[in-house]
């Protein structure tokens, strides 16, 4: 099947991998395979890419895997993931950051901090990349992506580029208004001065917070759940009898119970059904509803 799909797709530059293990990709380690990953070279490959492929040949974009959970029966089509050539980070006049969209959101937050950028802080509390960060508005800390973005430049399914004012995202509570089909190739960011020390100084009271609360050690996928409205996901989930269960291999952190984790040997059969149930737990306790803040894609595994 990758074999007739690779035959389907334009030629590049870049790299396409058929058959790529997801779980190889995502901070969880599990998932199946893709049947095509593409590694575009630069973002004129990617436009290239986009332009030579059928329409009917799904596309799906991941950065770091930090929020992903990829079913057991891996995801169709072609999975693409931009690489170290979409990760640059330069400052720039005015307390400026411009980045790649496949930079760490903590290396963005260090190259502004050495840089004399504040304001750029929170990344350093967020995993995954920025890619992702724009996607969903993605916060920390009291702070959000809405907060520092001056605009973004995205290709769409075409190839086409677009620059996107702040006010075009639409951004909301990690949400995005930006069209489904938009991959994201980076970002500009405005900050405002401040010393580099000082900077580095709040970094570390995030980085210091985020060790001591978070099982950020552990095969965890981030925040599981978005906070409902006047509600925190993780007090919900604790009320409703859920710190430390158990399914399977996959387990709701005793430390934070806004976090699943993979022990060890867990299927994404097992995280999903479990992330289900705490779901339902929390309805029957509290009558809220959660929903989940990890992206879940793929195929569910064959019975």
């Amino acid at each position: 099947m990758s074999d007739d799909l690779i035959a389907r797709l334009p030629a590049v530059r870049g790299k396409y991998i058929p058959n790529q293990s997801m779980a190889a990709l995502t901070w969880f380690r599990v998932g199946g395979p893709a049947d095509v990953l593409y590694l575009p070279e630069d973002i004129d490959d990617l436009s290239a890419f986009l332009k030579g492929t059928p329409t009917d040949i799904p596309l799906t974009v991941v950065g770091v895997g930090s929020n992903l959970l990829v079913r057991d029966g891996g995801v169709s089509g072609v999975v693409i993931r931009l690489g170290k050539n979409f990760a640059s980070i330069q400052s720039e006049d005015s307390a400026r950051i411009r980045a790649g969209a496949a930079a760490l959101d903590l290396n963005v937050a260090k190259a502004a901090a050495t840089a004399g950028v504040a304001g750029l802080e929170f990344y350093s509390g967020i995993p995954g990349a920025l890619g992702g960060a724009l996607r969903m508005n993605a916060g920390s800390y009291g702070s959000e992506t809405c907060d520092v973005l001056v605009e973004c430049t995205a290709l769409d399914r075409k190839g086409e580029k677009h620059i996107i004012p702040l006010k075009g995202m639409g951004f909301s509570y990690r949400k995005s208004l930006a069209p489904a089909d938009y991959i994201f190739v980076e970002a500009l960011f405005q900050g405002t001065r401040g010393d580099p020390d000082d900077i580095r100084a709040r970094m570390d009271k995030v980085t210091t917070s985020r060790e001591a609360t978070q099982p950020i050690k552990e095969r965890t996928g981030g925040s599981t759940f978005k906070n409902p409205v006047g509600h925190k996901s993780w007090q919900l989930i604790d009320a409703a009898g859920c710190r430390g269960k158990v399914k399977g291999d996959a387990q709701v952190s005793a430390l934070h119970c806004n976090f699943l984790i993979n022990r060890g040997k867990a299927t994404a059969t097992e995280l999903e059904a479990l992330g289900e149930e705490v779901r339902t737990r929390v309805k029957s306790n509290a009558n809220v509803d959660l929903q989940w803040e990890i992206k879940r894609i793929g195929r569910k595994a064959l019975q």
